[in-house]
């Protein structure tokens, strides 16, 4: 069944989301954001949505407009969170596209939020899905994290750039846009900085290849729980490949499903 995707203004609703948030998050009595700053956020003509099957609700997305000049208008989407039967089934693409549509109604043609660069799924989600850009590693941007499912990490993010009105966010829409081939770019002399090795570790290597690929486990998540000491080594390795890469000049040119990065020098 398609869910209904709606902006949220009765307090009825903002508590709801605020319930679901920290259900998903694994904070209950302390959710990720209270219903009253919802409620200030709705009321100030900000973005809030809900998604909601057969009367439920099972999603919302929530986002504000900034930019203060010389920067750029632009929205920061804060917080996305889908019910995890729900996930799979393309949801978070009709939210994100549902806020996408929201902007530009309104002027705003670009979008930015922050992505933990160890989930695989979400960075494929960004960059490959939606045709966003990562233009900017960020470093422990939070602080250590306190909630149900990355409580102890340093929180170590990805800038994500959207740009709402380009060709790139459009074929996505359309679901148009081309996946990078790893196997393809290994033929053409990209080198691995990080891969996963037999037993789930990172295998690093050094390299100044025009193009390097960087993978990261499948379930970071998972391995959090079950090798706390193993996910902080994923966290210091992809620091080191993806953020020390960036300040040498490449820039991330994608990702793949199967979670490969690709970055690329602009030196010849």
């Amino acid at each position: 069944m398609t869910a209904e995707i709606r902006e949220l203004g009765d307090l009825g609703d903002l508590r709801a989301l605020s319930d679901l948030f920290a259900e998903i998050w694994g904070r209950s009595g302390e959710p990720p954001v209270s219903s009253d700053t919802l409620k200030a956020f709705a009321h100030s003509g900000n973005y809030v949505a809900g998604a909601f099957a057969e009367g439920r609700l099972i999603g919302g997305l929530v986002g504000w407009l900034g930019g203060v000049p010389p920067r750029e208008l632009h929205m920061h989407s804060h917080i996305l969170g889908v019910l995890p039967d729900r996930e799979a089934r393309g949801l978070g693409f009709e939210l994100k596209q549902h806020q996408r549509r929201w902007c530009l109604a309104r002027g705003v043609s670009l979008m930015e939020w922050t992505a933990d660069p160890l989930v695989r799924r979400n960075v494929y989600f960004n960059l490959a899905k939606l045709g966003a850009e990562a233009p900017e590693y960020l470093v422990n941007f939070y602080g250590e994290m306190r909630d149900g499912i990355n409580a102890g990490e340093e929180s170590d993010r990805l800038l994500i750039r959207w740009h709402l009105d380009s060709s790139r966010a459009e074929a996505a829409a359309a679901g148009r846009l081309g996946e990078l081939d790893v196997d393809k770019l290994r033929t053409w002399g990209s080198a691995a900085v990080v891969s996963v090795g037999a037993g789930g570790e990172p295998v690093e290597a050094a390299s100044s290849a025009r193009v390097l690929i960087c993978q990261v486990p499948e379930d970071i998540v998972e391995l959090r729980r079950k090798d706390p000491a193993l996910a902080r080594r994923w966290r210091v390795a992809l620091r080191s490949a993806i953020g020390g890469a960036m300040e040498r000049g490449y820039s991330i040119s994608g990702a793949t499903r199967a979670g490969w990065y690709v970055l690329e020098s602009g030196t010849e």
